[in-house]
């Protein structure tokens, strides 16, 4: 066994067993670089200088089910091509496979393999950490609650999460208190919530993709997010999630087949009905050039959701486009521009891709039916469709609601390509 120490331009020096890792980890000079061979090492390192730590092919870090297998105390370390398992499972303690504490600062972990580990990677107040191209696995054997998440922000800034496979954890992505991080290119399966967002801006969420989750991007209490690019798809309860969230970018993200959790007669839980986005409580945000398509419902807003600009989407074969549960009207559309909706039934004479009539996706009916859904069976009864035709002749009638002045005739040409439906 060879562990190979690089601490001084020009000095190599190779350290024989007997000595464990931890103790070549001991010696090691601040800089040095450690390779760690070929094998299966049962250990618990404590980083407490800047040091890197390489694996070569075939090298594991086996914590033997007990606390963290690595914890970072210092600034400048590197861990890389390793494969690290086998944390223990106390989550009062937080064990993980990497944890990362408060007075390390510019740590890079990456290319690394991560499993069977409570916590992936924990970031315990640290700056301008960098955590990329990790594949990170959970405790599948686990209920999800007991579970920790794939990578844990508490309190961090200036860091880079990207390029990370995580599946089995609790949630994916977990970013508390941490200001002006970047979080893309990640992908995230197979866990509660892909990205979980608690009191944290302004972070840019970016190019992630999200699927086979109870939820994809969960984003709670948090405001001048960034939220760009992202996709989720077949995820259950919905895929992007806006729950007091104020003054953030949603745009150009991709929402797909987002078709309700069901539990264990198959019914859909309340409150979890398939909502490719679902906006609670959040005010003055940009919701726009972004892709709704083929879920039980486009958008659900509510709660004293207001003032925000809504534009530029193509809502594409959603069974309910909208559902808007509020007590005022919104226009939606942003300078002579609204958005796109597949079961639009207007018509286009002068040729500018606007729609001459407007569209208002939402009646009283749909809202009677919201709050008694019971009612469904009496769809095709003469009353419901007096009420729908009074609604239209005199509009005084209708409750407040959505209206789209300027509804798009075709899918805007940035969605276009990747919407399944591409009429003309």
């Amino acid at each position: 066994m060879v562990f190979l120490l690089l601490g001084v331009p020009g000095l190599c020096l190779a350290v024989q067993a007997p000595y464990s890792l931890e103790k070549a980890v001991a010696k090691a000079a601040a800089g040095a670089v450690l390779v760690v061979p070929v094998g299966v090492h049962h250990v618990h390192l404590h980083l407490n200088k800047p040091i890197s730590l390489v694996g070569s092919p075939g090298a594991v870090l086996d914590g033997s089910g007990s606390g963290d297998v690595i914890r970072v105390l210092a600034s400048h370390v590197r861990i890389s091509g390793l494969t690290i398992r086998n944390s223990g499972s106390n989550l009062t303690t937080m064990n993980a496979g990497i944890y990362i504490e408060q007075a390390a600062d510019d740590v890079d972990v990456s290319g690394n393999r991560i499993e069977h580990v409570l916590f992936g990677v924990y970031l315990d107040g640290a700056s301008n950490a960098v955590v990329h191209a990790n594949t990170v696995v959970g405790m599948p054997e686990l209920r999800v609650p007991d579970r920790g998440d794939g990578i844990h922000l508490w309190n961090d800034h200036g860091c880079v999460i990207s390029g990370n496979d995580i599946s089995e954890t609790r949630d994916g992505i977990y970013v508390y208190i941490s200001p002006d991080n970047i979080i893309e290119n990640n992908r995230i399966h197979d866990v509660r919530y892909g990205v979980h967002y608690m009191y944290s801006q302004p972070d840019v969420l970016k190019g992630n993709i999200s699927y086979d989750n109870t939820a994809g991007f969960a984003l709670m209490a948090s405001d001048h997010l960034q939220v760009i690019g992202n996709q989720a798809y077949d995820d259950m309860s919905y895929g992007l999630l806006l729950n007091y969230v104020n003054y953030s970018e949603i745009r150009g993200n991709e929402v797909r087949d987002i078709q309700g959790q069901r539990d264990a007669t198959g019914q859909i839980i309340a409150g979890a009905g398939g909502k490719a986005i679902f906006v609670y409580l959040s005010q003055g945000n940009t919701i726009a050039d972004n892709l709704l398509e083929d879920s039980r419902i486009g958008i659900h807003i509510t709660a004293g959701s207001d003032q925000n600009k809504v534009y530029g989407n193509a809502f594409v074969n959603n069974q309910t486009q909208v559902m808007y549960v509020q007590n005022n009207s919104e226009e939606w559309s942003w300078h002579r521009r609204g958005n796109y909706w597949s079961n639009y039934l207007g018509w286009d004479l002068n040729g500018d891709g606007i729609g001459d009539v407007p569209y208002r996706p939402n009646d009283g009916v749909d809202v009677l039916l919201w709050k008694y859904p019971s009612a469904r069976v009496l769809m095709s009864s003469p009353a419901i469709l007096l009420m729908r035709y009074v609604q239209r002749a005199f509009p005084v009638f209708t409750p407040p609601s959505v209206q789209d002045s300027y509804p798009l005739m075709r899918i805007p040409a940035n969605l276009r390509v990747r919407a399944d439906d591409q009429r003309d």
